[in-house]
């Protein structure tokens, strides 16, 4: 959803409450999508701080559906993200690269609330996502999810420094 912040240049302090739907059903990270489960309407409280500065508080409740770490079976993870900004309109695109502070969800004078709650997801994404505390993984030599039963492979690991060795005793194993 955009949001068109002009009004809020009317007068100083000045206030807008706004309800957005996030339009996005998928979110798009470098190691996948993820769908979106569950979501809450964004809600922000915009105000006008003067000095042609915006001041955003609110926030979102929703859940992604990620894949977990170990046995790859699909995990509903509930977020509850708080927005706070404080929006610069003073500054230029240029002028916010250069001072590192690149803000992609604001065009103009216009509020992009997907491209925000993107990058809220992003700083609060968990580095690793389980299923449940003890899982057990996928076996690496079939792909059986071990969670569910065990599988028959041979997964004593040997040291890869003795592997000339047992090329040797595989050479001259009697058939």
């Amino acid at each position: 959803m955009q949001i068109n912040l002009t009004e809020l240049f009317t007068r100083d302090g000045k206030e807008l409450d706004v309800t957005a739907e996030v339009e996005m059903t998928r979110f798009h990270t470098a190691e996948g999508d993820y769908e979106l489960a569950d979501q809450t309407p964004a809600k922000l409280h915009l105000t006008n701080a003067g000095n042609r500065t915006i001041e955003l508080e609110g926030g979102i409740e929703l859940a992604l559906i990620i894949p977990c770490s170990r046995c790859l079976e699909p995990v509903k993870v509930p977020f509850s993200l708080d927005l706070a900004r404080t929006l610069d309109m003073k500054l230029s695109e240029r002028e916010r690269a250069e001072a590192l502070e690149e803000q992609p969800y604001l065009q103009g004078y216009t509020l992009d609330v997907d491209q925000l709650v993107c990058d809220e997801l992003l700083v609060n994404l968990p580095m690793k996502v389980l299923c449940k505390e003890d899982c057990k993984g996928i076996c690496n030599r079939c792909g059986a999810n071990l969670n569910t039963a065990p599988c028959d492979c041979d997964r004593t690991s040997l040291d890869p420094r003795m592997s000339v060795i047992q090329d040797i005793f595989n050479q001259f194993k009697e058939v």
